[in-house]
């Protein structure tokens, strides 16, 4: 862009997920600019605040919702059509389709291309390492104890719900029938 935007940084700490598999990213920082869609004679500007990522990426820069929300956009993805009003009327953004998917591909490759972190690979080790068969992990499942009883002028039947073990009975009126 042939901007000087480390001078217009300001602190952010709010990571990256979900761009890298199994990686984050911390933003070195956001910056506010000015936003132009259209034509000299139809246009529309606001300022957006970007964060600013230290990761390599297909994309230059990522519209997210609350930057349409300002712009009151709609979008349509499978056209790849943008559209919101301009100072003298409606203004149409169309995309282009092999450039998008030239996008994705090189995403794809960089995800891929880029190693988890440490912390990530030594979780999974001892995730791996872990045996399901050891009732040391394993919370012991105790039978809930229910407070709730009926009125005394109610008739009532217990049920047994597991055969063997009295300690899983439900109480019921006698006035149903067998259904």
């Amino acid at each position: 862009m042939g901007l000087n935007y480390m001078s217009l940084l300001t602190p952010s700490k709010a990571p990256f997920y979900g761009i890298v598999p199994g990686n984050s990213s911390t933003p070195i920082g956001s910056v506010t600019l000015p936003v132009t869609f259209g034509t000299e004679k139809n246009f529309r500007t606001e300022h957006i605040k970007f964060e600013v990522a230290d990761f390599q990426s297909s994309y230059h820069a990522i519209l997210g919702r609350p930057a349409l929300a300002k712009f009151m956009a709609v979008l349509h993805y499978v056209y790849l059509l943008l559209k919101m009003s301009g100072n003298t009327g409606d203004l149409s953004l169309r995309g282009n389709l092999l450039k998008s998917f030239e996008c994705d591909k090189e995403a794809i490759i960089q995800a891929f291309s880029i190693r988890m972190p440490s912390s990530v690979s030594e979780i999974l080790v001892a995730a791996k390492e872990l045996s399901l068969d050891n009732k040391d992990f394993v919370p012991s499942k105790r039978p809930s104890q229910s407070s709730v009883k009926p009125t005394s002028d109610v008739g009532t039947k217990t049920i047994q719900l597991q055969e063997g073990d009295e300690s899983k009975t439900a109480i019921i009126c006698t006035g149903l029938g067998d259904k």
